[in-house]
């Protein structure tokens, strides 16, 4: 029984029957017989692997169909690097992905895409939870972007290749290696894009390696919106230290020189390129997307006339590998190839339980152990700018600062990056003395973009380093929020756990700051990070805290291959006192560097009460200690805990940790309305049903203003204290 034949590959046969192809394209001695054929196949393979999906979607069998119609010269260019080039492609990248996989023998391109197609459980980097381009072996980190979000990473990852031979670090990817990383011209607008491209030439203008090649594929449409005509070349070819060069995608043999030119260009310079390809969009933007809607029957017909396929299939003619017949059976015989291909792959299983969808969020923990502390003459060495503060206690940007030093001459491929980190040590001064001890190439000034500066830190992540990126201030990372959810969090999940970028994200952030601020430096909502699965949030609120809980972000990241947000309280930086002015209160003795961290999701606990229960973190910790120090007086015995991990919640430890209490007051800093106290109530209700009286104090659902009238919205001791006592004298 023959197999179902999609429409247009009917018309497309009809025209090769009727040599009604376009005039050959000249390819010189660019490409030779069997480089032509090798090409034309794999771009017949990724145009009939886009034609069944569609016939599979009809058939209830597939779920995607945002194809590669039209973009199939980007074949050309993956024939022009090396299978150790890491690429991260967007979704028209089909031909690409099945001529890299040329270059690695015994791999099942087509069977592997049409899994994908068919969200099938086998299919080898996404397990069917996604339809992605993407391979461990093939150095392809799936992409599921849609807006240029990919870019910031492949610009770091480009940086930290060059950074692993400054360093001597192996990483992923070999030194020599160059990064590709393909868009459209559509996402070429988008600030996620530009941003990233802005910091390869920021940095390549400094002389700092950036081995960057950026495939813009140019097919004039951003689903229904027109580019202007010559926009991509005036955009992308004005920029200092980025070199420009332009190919027609619909020829073959140009394609590639020019490819296997820009290449070379990045490889030998280190520098970065852009490699404009011409290309042009067939079928629309996806399955259901209706062309005539927007365009003019004769555009589309002008488009089909630049159809790569039928310029390719006219140059095979033209040296005389086929004749129009032969050239028919082989585009038949590979159509029925690939529709049992399809049968085969949309009968394979599916994900069919949570706990298999699940299974990938959280990465796998990697075998071996973590390097020791170091110790005598060279850590003595290391602190030798500090001695006259050795032992004494301290505040909690001083001892993050402290822990800070131990853990990147523990770990040697950590690896800072952020605004001011360097020289300046930052705003608040927590890196101070760092760039002095480990020098630029560990603690890097970066510009100032948020998304970069995330990206940047996935990309080092991908090639091996434990990054720690700084954002200035919580109210910051908004602008960048999607390298947070869309990218970092998203890559084990989206390979099945194969590709993973552990880092530790440091963020300055929540409310009380004295002296300035306003929102956007007392910013105390982090919900942002509180619906994303997978990545961990701790926040301290005390020194000796902020150094156990920094240890333990970099064994996050080091042994379990998280990601891993330190939520830095900016107000308790320089705190010293609790109760009263010069009491010191709230200082602390650096811990050991041998002292074991604390159990992840376990909090501390101040006191042994029973009549109440304080549950806090951050200022709201800090402001509780002074509110149970005066209910002690009234007489009243309350225990106050302090959460630490508020990202996730291990409410068993939380119930653990209060004991004998009944009564619960949840005292948070942040806006009543999507605020961890939100959750925290629910749980314990839901776990314990009927155990516990609960009541919460919260910020006011409002933006922080200037000055003192910042502390009308938010919690106060006073306030505590009103609360605890109207809760500890209710039945």
């Amino acid at each position: 029984m023959a197999a179902a034949m999609h429409p247009w590959l009917g018309e497309f046969i009809q025209r090769i029957d009727d040599r009604r192809l376009p005039p050959a394209h000249a390819a010189g001695g660019v490409l030779s017989d069997a480089d032509l054929f090798d090409l034309f196949e794999s771009q017949l393979h990724s145009r009939l692997l886009d034609l069944q999906s569609r016939l599979m979607q009809a058939a209830g069998q597939s779920f995607y169909t945002i194809g590669s119609a039209g973009h199939e010269g980007n074949a050309a260019v993956a024939k022009a690097l090396r299978v150790t080039d890491p690429a991260f492609l967007h979704y028209r990248s089909g031909a690409f992905f099945i001529q890299r996989a040329k270059q690695a023998p015994g791999s099942t391109p087509l069977y592997d895409m049409m899994l994908s197609f068919a969200a099938s459980a086998d299919e080898p980097i996404a397990g069917g939870r996604h339809k992605v381009l993407g391979s461990l072996h093939l150095n392809v980190p799936p992409q599921t972007s849609t807006i240029a979000s990919h870019v910031p990473k492949a610009m770091g990852t480009a940086f930290a290749i060059g950074l692993s031979k400054r360093l001597n670090h192996q990483g992923t990817w070999p030194h020599d290696a160059i990064t590709v990383c393909s868009f459209g011209d559509a996402s070429a607008n988008h600030s996620t894009a530009l941003g990233a491209i802005n910091s390869a030439s920021w940095a390549a203008y400094q002389q700092i390696p950036m081995p960057l090649l950026l495939v813009c594929e140019d097919n004039g449409l951003g689903i229904s919106t027109h580019t202007p005509k010559g926009w991509i070349q005036q955009q992308l070819s004005q920029r200092p230290s980025l070199k420009y060069f332009f190919a027609d995608g619909s020829n073959l043999a140009e394609t590639y020189l020019v490819a296997r030119e820009a290449a070379d260009y990045v490889r030998q310079k280190r520098k970065p390129a852009v490699l404009h390809l011409r290309t042009v969009r067939l079928f629309g933007h996806a399955g259901a997307d209706a062309e005539v809607a927007y365009r003019s029957k004769q555009e589309i017909a002008l488009d089909s006339e630049r159809d790569p396929l039928l310029h390719s299939c006219a140059a095979l003619i033209s040296r005389g590998l086929f004749d129009h017949q032969q050239l028919i059976d082989y585009v038949q015989q590979q159509q029925q190839r690939i529709a049992r291909i399809a049968t085969q792959a949309s009968q394979q299983p599916k994900l069919e339980s949570a706990e298999q969808v699940m299974a990938s969020i959280v990465p796998p923990a990697r075998q071996g152990q973590l390097p020791k502390p170091v110790d005598g003459e060279q850590r003595t060495n290391l602190f030798k700018w500090d001695k006259h503060n050795a032992g004494k206690p301290q505040h909690l940007a001083k001892l993050i600062n402290l822990a800070l030093h131990d853990l990147m001459a523990q770990h040697q491929n950590i690896v800072m990056c952020g605004e001011d980190i360097a020289k300046k040590g930052g705003v608040y001064h927590v890196t101070q003395h760092l760039m002095e001890a480990f020098g630029p190439n560990r603690v890097l000034n970066t510009v100032l973009d948020e998304q970069s500066i995330l990206g940047l830190a996935i990309g080092m992540a991908q090639q091996g380093f434990i990054a720690m990126p700084e954002i200035q201030f919580l109210a910051y990372v908004h602008n960048a929020e999607d390298q947070i959810r869309g990218e970092a969090a998203t890559l084990s999940f989206f390979s099945n756990g194969q590709y993973t970028n552990p880092m530790v994200i440091r963020i300055a952030g929540l409310a009380y700051q004295r002296g300035f601020g306003g929102h956007f430096h007392n910013d105390n909502s982090f919900a942002v990070f509180r619906d994303i699965p997978g990545i961990v949030l701790l926040c301290p609120s005390n020194g000796r805290d902020g150094a156990l809980l920094m240890r333990q972000a970099v064994e996050l990241a080091a042994r379990e291959q998280r990601v891993v947000v330190m939520l830095e309280p900016i107000a308790l930086y320089m705190t010293r006192d609790l109760h009263q002015e010069g009491d010191g209160g709230w200082l602390s003795e650096y811990p050991d560097p041998q002292e074991p961290t604390p159990t992840l999701g376990e909090p501390s606990i101040h006191g042994k009460g029973e009549d109440l229960a304080i549950i806090s973190y951050g200022n709201g910790y800090y402001l509780s200690r002074q509110a149970e120090a005066k209910l002690a007086k009234q007489g009243h015995k309350v225990r106050v805990l302090d959460l630490r991990c508020l990202v996730p919640l291990h409410v068993d430890k939380i119930i653990d940790a209060l004991g004998g209490c009944k009564k619960v007051l949840i005292v948070d800093e942040c806006r009543r309305r999507g605020s961890l106290s939100e959750e925290l109530f629910t749980a314990l209700h839901e776990t314990k049903p009927g155990l516990f009286t609960v009541s919460r104090l919260n910020a006011e659902d409002s933006f922080i203003p200037l000055g003192k009238a910042a502390y009308s919205v938010l919690p106060s001791t006073e306030q505590i204290i009103a609360q605890a006592q109207r809760l500890l004298e209710a039945n």
